[in-house]
């Protein structure tokens, strides 16, 4: 099998490594790529974003299969094309991949399907925004209604905080979605879908914030960790037949059946799950430790869920033990980082192992690794548990060097406590 990765971060990086330990898997391409993904994967240019050129590479290079990884090519309905050329895509069309692109679709969604979420509001004028802003509290959740790379939201307690965010993206002409907060720990759950066939990976937990103890502003996220040994595997069960399996039917029904990797974002309340978000594309950087511990072949799973045939082949395997992925950060990120630095020590060309080093935000200058994005690195830590995963991870990381770099030392550090149910949920 010939497959085709569209994208070029951590994410992608991490794609490519789980396709070339496939050994269906006869040759990866990468578009376009990072310096890092050019150690496992031809390289070819290509704007992700146009979805002819997309076709064409897919035609060049006899893909196989098209991966297409990153949200906004999905938005745009690059699956589509690509797929209508005759090409078996793993990613959803634009019509699916709203709910993704658009909170207020994804939110009409949930309310059919009858799946708990935060109770929100839709504000597209100025002359709104107090009046909606004065039923909500104390504790303000303000989102971009659209795509924001994980940081057009605002968690806070201070009014004006809240204000100010929505009051700059309705100046930008972005609707504003504000809804209630929902209180508990999150969790990241990946399901392979096939219009109504659900197939959960294994729960991951992100840390969205960019400062240790979950401080400072959002980030598209710092470090992740799986699996997550207080989550009750009927939690999960409950997610997957309550939340993942209604939805996907729901879109079913609309026409719009999905086919890719359906992300739900979920808070475990006194409640019970409850969704934040739902994404239509593998999560950066769950995806990253998520995948370090994937014992079953990758093309297969992504080749039969493009192909309609995902309830035919077996539920994926999973290695014993843990994995943690941790974000190294360029100075300034999450606003304006700075970009152009060298970075050393990142060497790493293995598929597997104890450690990785995967390229998120990096470029080659005068033969020199530089840093050329936000997030610059993620290294991924396996270990027997999730203690010996950290001591792994973060000893890999003392290595590197990236001058005003940064990180948080708590990735999967904090203990996790589950709020009590409510005797009287539903």
């Amino acid at each position: 099998m010939r497959v085709l990765v569209i994208g070029s971060g951590a994410r992608e990086h991490a794609l490519v490594l789980a396709l070339r330990r496939d050994p269906s898997v006869t040759a990866v391409i990468a578009a376009p790529g990072n310096p890092g993904i050019g150690q496992h994967a031809e390289l070819r240019p290509v704007d992700p974003c146009s979805a002819a050129d997309v076709a064409a590479l897919a035609g060049e290079v006899a893909a196989d299969l098209v991966v297409i990884g990153p949200e906004v090519p999905l938005v745009l309905g690059v699956a589509d094309v690509v797929r209508a050329a005759g090409f078996p895509v793993f990613g959803p069309s634009a019509d699916a991949a709203r709910i993704e692109g658009s909170k207020a679709f994804a939110k009409d969604v949930m309310a059919v399907a009858g799946v708990r979420t935060a109770h929100s509001e839709i504000v597209d004028s100025p002359a709104e925004l107090d009046a909606a802003l004065d039923r909500f509290g104390p504790t303000w959740v303000v989102k971009d209604d659209g795509l924001a790379a994980g940081k057009g939201v605002v968690v806070t307690a201070d009014r004006r905080a809240a204000r100010d965010h929505g009051a700059e993206l309705l100046e930008q002409g972005h609707p504003v979605l504000l809804e209630s907060f929902l209180d508990g720990p999150e969790v990241s759950l990946f399901c392979l879908v096939d219009g109504e066939t659900v197939v959960p990976l294994l729960p991951a937990q992100d840390h969205k914030r960019v400062g240790d103890g979950d401080t400072g502003p959002n980030t598209g996220g710092m470090g992740a960790y799986t699996p997550l040994p207080w989550l009750p595997e009927e939690t999960l069960n409950e997610i997957v037949e309550d939340v993942v399996k209604p939805v996907a039917a729901e879109l079913v029904a609309r026409g719009s059946s999905f086919s890719g990797l359906l992300y739900a974002g979920l808070a475990i309340g006194t409640n019970g799950p409850a969704v934040v978000e739902f994404n239509c594309r593998f999560g950066d950087p769950e995806t990253q430790a998520v995948l370090a511990l994937l014992d079953s072949p990758f093309a297969e799973l992504l080749h039969a869920t493009a192909t309609g045939r995902l309830a035919e082949v077996d539920a994926p395997r999973w290695k014993d033990g843990s994995a943690i992925t941790v974000v190294l950060a360029a100075e300034n990120y999450p606003a304006r980082p700075r970009t152009g630095d060298v970075i050393t020590g990142a060497e790493d060309g293995a598929l597997e192992g104890e450690t990785l080093v995967l390229h998120a935000g990096t470029d080659r200058a005068d033969k020199a690794l530089v840093s050329a994005g936000g997030r610059v690195l993620n290294v991924v830590g396996v270990g027997a548990d999730l203690a010996q995963a950290r001591e792994r991870a973060y000893a890999r990381l003392a290595g590197i060097k990236l001058p005003g770099s940064h990180f948080r030392t708590d990735i999967g550090a904090t203990e996790v406590v589950v709020p009590e149910r409510n005797s009287v949920a539903g």
